[in-house]
């Protein structure tokens, strides 16, 4: 790309994803401009990881909406005024409606936990290690209206040990996470990877199989 990419972040909690996507921009390795922080949680430690690093922020708590689609119609106003490239989900706990989907078609970006199209939604660990999986990961994924089950874009694993808990699982996942993100931007930013119009995914430049599998 001739510009540095254009993003906006959204979450709901720590911000350790947003972290580590600020931390790939400052350090040179993403070529990349972080528009706006969103939150729905006031309270959202992320608040404080983009305010360090003076970073615009926006507060839209959805407890102040009367329903998701009021909400999601105001988020999507004050994005479209920004115009971003993309929209990336760190840690974002809010289903978006297919109006707000639709209005950023192909231009969504999502970090699950888990090696989709297993286990989608919530308690991927635990459900995990219930069902004795001897592997689990994380998935990179474009957002479609049906809930995790947009085009993957690229995963990585690891194996689940014997007596493994669920903070086992999720101190895994999160080291991959932070690598796996600025490496996918910064390969959509290089021009490698490209989503056209309709959602076609080209991989150029990168010598892996589709879709691709993180190697930290």
């Amino acid at each position: 790309m001739s510009e540095s990419l254009a993003l906006a972040v959204l979450i709901s909690g720590s911000g350790s994803n947003l972290q580590a996507i600020i931390d790939a921009i400052e350090n040179g390795r993403l070529d990349a401009k972080i528009k706006t922080v969103v939150c729905n949680n006031p309270q959202a430690h992320g608040l404080q990881r983009a305010a360090k690093h003076g970073l615009p922020t926006r507060v839209f708590d959805h407890r102040d909406y009367p329903d998701r689609e009021h909400y999601d119609a105001t988020l999507q106003q004050y994005l479209q005024s920004l115009a971003p490239d993309y929209i990336v989900l760190a840690g974002y706990m809010r289903i978006l409606s297919p109006a707000f989907i639709n209005a950023f078609e192909h231009r969504v970006l999502n970090i699950h936990p888990s090696l989709l199209p297993a286990y989608k939604g919530l308690d991927t660990h635990q459900r995990a290690l219930a069902n004795g999986e001897t592997r689990h990961g994380v998935s990179i994924h474009l957002v479609t209206a049906e809930l995790d089950d947009g085009p993957v874009l690229l995963q990585a694993n690891f194996p689940i040990a014997a007596g493994d808990s669920v903070e086992d699982l999720q101190a895994r996942g999160h080291r991959l996470e932070h690598q796996m993100y600025p490496q996918l931007l910064g390969w959509i930013s290089e021009g490698k990877l490209n989503i056209d119009v309709n959602g076609r995914i080209l991989y150029e430049q990168i010598p892996l199989e589709q879709p691709l599998h993180f190697n930290p």
